[in-house]
């Protein structure tokens, strides 16, 4: 971009504590730790923020842990993710234990300046094969009274659920004074508006921007609503996606190489990270008919009033 000012961006979405950013896939050790050089490459591109999401209790303390050790730089979110609401049923001391192990992260993490959110949690109806319905729906409204205790901004998960996820949530929220988003948005324009009208913000990522129904969602989201992410290392945008054509004049990514051939500075393919950001907020932008720095500020805006991340709210 030349002498172009640098756009500042927040990645609200970014699972910083999977193995394959140390090099680790599928439990085998296929090139060196880059994990440094990932956020590094992030923060090159402008990213200047990192919300690393928990799932479950042990990646939740993994993300309070990358958290204390990025000081203004990384924040964690404290949840179990619908696909892993199992976990509550096995866990050594029964559900409650896990509840209550939940809780004292989020509360200690939230008081320490780490966590800014409460989750990952929600429902996911495309995954049952991971946790049963049944069992979803009774830990998403265990963990809705946690939040409640909390007070953190909620970082949600709806995936083909928006009936009973907006049922469940709309039941508390009184109680929820500070909201959240719904994150990894892939719902319709008639649920993105109710869960605007709910007062939560919507997240958009590669996956947000799949088909030309998607696009239409991301057409219709309000500025003063929107934060954007990248969910890596998953949520690419690849070039079968309907998100394609709108990044035709987008700034070019860092280089990226197949991990077999992994070379230090590269990006890997097909595993997504923070340095792609700048073109989840150009495709929005194009999508809109807006400025990619219309887009850039907004989100900041939104992030930054939402989840504090060291800043002033404005």
């Amino acid at each position: 971009m030349g002498s172009e000012p640098q756009l500042k961006y927040i990645d609200i979405g970014i699972n910083l504590t999977d193995p394959i950013f140390r090099g680790e896939y599928h439990g085998t050790q296929r090139h060196e730790n880059d994990f440094e050089d990932v956020i590094q490459r992030g923060l090159d591109a402008g990213c200047k923020k990192f919300m690393v999401t928990g799932s479950d209790l042990k990646e939740s303390k993994h993300a309070v842990e990358i958290a204390k050790a990025h000081p203004g730089l990384c924040y964690a979110t404290v949840g179990v993710h619908p696909c892993s609401a199992k976990h509550f049923d096995k866990h050594p001391g029964g559900p409650d234990a896990l509840l209550k192990a939940l809780k004292e992260l989020a509360v200690s993490a939230k008081e320490a300046g780490h966590a800014v959110a409460f989750g990952e949690f929600g429902l996911d109806y495309d995954r049952l094969f991971l946790t049963p319905k049944e069992q979803q729906l009774k830990y998403f409204e265990a963990q809705l009274s946690i939040a409640v205790d909390v007070q953190l901004p909620l970082f949600l998960h709806s995936r083909a659920a928006a009936e009973d996820f907006e049922r469940l949530l709309g039941a508390r929220l009184n109680e929820l004074p500070k909201r959240g988003l719904v994150h990894s948005f892939t719902g319709t324009v008639e649920e993105m508006q109710r869960i605007v009208e709910m007062g939560f913000d919507v997240g958009v990522n590669g996956c947000s921007m799949k088909t030309e129904e998607n696009i239409e969602v991301v057409r219709a989201i309000p500025l003063s609503h929107l934060q954007i992410e990248t969910d890596g290392p998953w949520c690419e945008m690849r070039p079968s996606h309907a998100s394609a054509k709108y990044l035709k004049d987008a700034p070019p990514l860092p280089k990226a190489v197949k991990k077999e051939k992994f070379v230090k500075g590269a990006m890997i393919k097909g595993r997504n990270e923070p340095a792609t950001i700048p073109h989840v907020a150009y495709a929005i932008a194009k999508i809109k008919g807006v400025t990619v720095e219309e887009v850039s500020e907004a989100a900041w805006r939104n992030s930054i009033n939402m989840f504090g991340l060291g800043e002033e709210a404005k």
